[in-house]
């Protein structure tokens, strides 16, 4: 009889360390029940530490984000206990040449004031004892260290960092993954970045300065803790990003008349924390409190009623819409757990009566945008957009003489554009007010898109009307997105490679007439990962492999002229199956 080979000495002898080591009591007994059942045989247990201990998770410009549990590849204290020592250190070295190691950039302080953070976090397992190991590590580094009051949205701590004028930010949120991640998003603000970059997410460089002051091998007792030194914020910093809220509205001291601001909202939060501050929002601003649905009003870690906790993804809505149509609703508004992004679903009347029609990113990115311009234009602001995103803002922005920049993919690249006033990306992101958020905000966007909404409603106009007066003007523009999905990340780079060296001639059935490689710049872009193709129709796709997940990302859009709108119908028709005809054309160039 052949024997089992037994699980590596060495992996065994890194988890047995980690396991005297591990603060926390749930993850030491999974990792001792690990190091049991492997040691017994089983292959499962064995493959589960492998992965565990597959290396240490990399910081990058997303911060951390991985599943939470034992091991250096997952999130828990010790790695949260760690990359807080190492941000401690790197912004002592920025600012006052006392940290070890390599000065990093930024503007050094001869007076010696001590760094400022302030630390938030959402309603995930982890996320508050994370958070409370942050402040404990930063504040025995010598930093001045606030604590968010509660479990609040992502936009409230992005809105801290400036209001406080802190040099860094910690949230301690998964956005919208699954229920068993949790992340560690960082920014930066006050002496360490300038005006652009202020309250925004962390870039190249300064991913990598970070990174290197981490420390992971450090035994964890060599990190120092404190009991205490550190402020819990008040209700205050609520209140206060509430009223610097308002300023998106066009009559934030709620001059408009009554009717413009009546509307029946049915609201969401997916289980996540946008609920503990969106329907306050609401009523500040003179709308009717929304309804919330009541089997995802409260803040649960479980995600019990959706399989994805991402609007986008299918079911999510189900209990809205549902509701929406019991109610007969005006709007559905959803964010996501962190309330970073925003979803909206409008009615469509129909003869047998209305149905419910989720909006695409990029249609409520060109909705918010039409909606801002009256107020950008004077002032000379400028729109911005991602890439990946349909080129229609660019193209309206153009007409309505408002200055335009693209961007590469991720707010810490819109939020960066001089003279910024409002940004999108296609992936539900939306920045209303840079002077506010200096970075995507579901709630400062729902404010927006409710008062676009009632002031349309109030003139018996729509949504769905603005969007066709665009289509009139600009041509029906349809996007989609094709994700190929891999086990193996180094697929990824193959299927780049092949893609390369052998560039379609044509898609669905059109000439590729332009075919650009991103990684070597293009017009003001930096160099990026990408491919870009356009077709004699218009038709365009943008290839790039996702910067968070172990998947191929294909971005596509589909342009149709329309000469009436008697017509729209027969065209959106048209132009949707033409997107159907890319995507699978694209698919096949991938091999798949």
């Amino acid at each position: 009889m052949t024997e089992t080979p037994g699980p590596d000495p060495q992996l065994i002898a890194a988890a047995e360390d980690w396991l005297r080591q591990d603060p926390d009591d749930a993850d030491r007994a999974v990792l001792q029940a690990e190091i049991a059942a492997s040691r017994g045989g089983d292959p499962v247990a064995t493959a589960s530490l492998a992965s565990r201990f597959a290396g240490p998770l990399a910081f990058g410009t997303a911060g951390l984000r991985a599943e939470e549990g034992p091991g250096p590849a997952r999130m828990n204290r010790a790695v949260v206990r760690r990359t807080a020592a190492g941000l401690a250190r790197y912004l002592l070295s920025s600012l006052s040449g006392t940290g070890p190691g390599p000065a990093a950039p930024g503007s050094p302080d001869p007076s010696g004031t001590p760094p400022r953070i302030v630390v938030g976090y959402d309603a995930r397992r982890g996320s508050q004892r994370f958070a409370l190991d942050s402040v404990a590590v930063f504040a025995a580094a010598g930093l001045e260290a606030h604590l968010m009051p509660r479990p609040l949205p992502t936009p409230v701590l992005a809105f801290a960092v400036r209001h406080l004028e802190a040099d860094a930010g910690v949230m301690v949120t998964a956005s919208h993954n699954p229920p068993a991640d949790n992340g560690y998003k960082v920014y930066l603000g006050g002496r360490m970045t300038d005006e652009a970059g202020r309250g925004a997410q962390i870039t190249t460089p300064s991913d990598a300065e970070i990174a290197g002051f981490i420390e992971h091998e450090a035994p964890l007792d060599s990190i120092p803790l404190a009991e205490r030194g550190w402020a819990v914020l008040d209700e205050g910093i609520v209140g206060a990003y509430r009223l610097a809220a308002l300023t998106v509205l066009s009559a934030p001291d709620h001059s408009v008349a009554a009717p413009a601001r009546q509307l029946d909202v049915v609201y969401t939060p997916l289980h996540g924390v946008g609920g503990t501050v969106l329907p306050d929002l609401f009523e500040d601003a003179g709308f009717h409190r929304p309804y919330v649905v009541p089997e995802q009003a409260e803040p649960d870690p479980e995600f019990p009623t959706v399989d994805f906790p991402n609007p986008e993804e299918p079911g999510a809505m189900d209990l809205a819409l549902a509701a929406a149509r019991e109610r007969g609703a005006d709007l559905v508004i959803a964010n996501d757990p962190d309330a970073d992004r925003l979803a909206l679903a409008v009615p469509v009347r129909e003869a047998d009566g209305p149905r419910w029609r989720m909006l695409t990113g990029d249609e409520v990115g060109v909705l918010l945008g039409h909606q801002l311009v009256a107020r950008l234009r004077p002032v000379g602001a400028v729109m911005a957009n991602s890439v990946v995103s349909s080129r229609l803002l660019s193209r309206l922005a153009g007409e309505l003489g408002v200055t335009h920049e693209t961007t590469l993919t991720g707010f810490k690249w819109i939020a960066r554009v001089p003279g910024l006033g409002y940004g999108y990306e296609e992936a539900l992101g939306y920045c209303v007010a840079p002077d506010v958020v200096r970075d995507k905000d579901g709630m400062t966007a729902a404010l927006v898109a409710a008062e676009m909404a009632a002031s349309l409603a109030a003139e018996g106009r729509t949504l769905l009307d603005v969007l066709d007066a665009v289509a009139l003007q600009f041509g029906v523009t349809v996007t989609g997105q094709l994700s190929v999905r891999v086990a193996d990340t180094a697929l990824l780079e193959a299927m780049m490679t092949r893609l390369r060296t052998a560039p379609p001639a044509a898609l669905a059935g059109q000439d590729v007439t332009t075919a650009v490689d991103l990684s070597a710049g293009y017009r003001d872009l930096p160099a990026t990962d990408a491919l870009l193709y356009t077709t004699a129709d218009d038709s365009r796709v943008i290839v790039r492999p996702s910067g968070t997940e172990p998947k191929l990302k294909c971005y596509l859009e589909v342009v149709r002229p329309v000469d009436s709108a008697a017509q729209l119908p027969a065209v959106r028709a048209e132009a949707a199956a033409a997107l159907e005809r890319l995507e699978r054309s694209v698919a096949e160039a991938l091999g798949q």
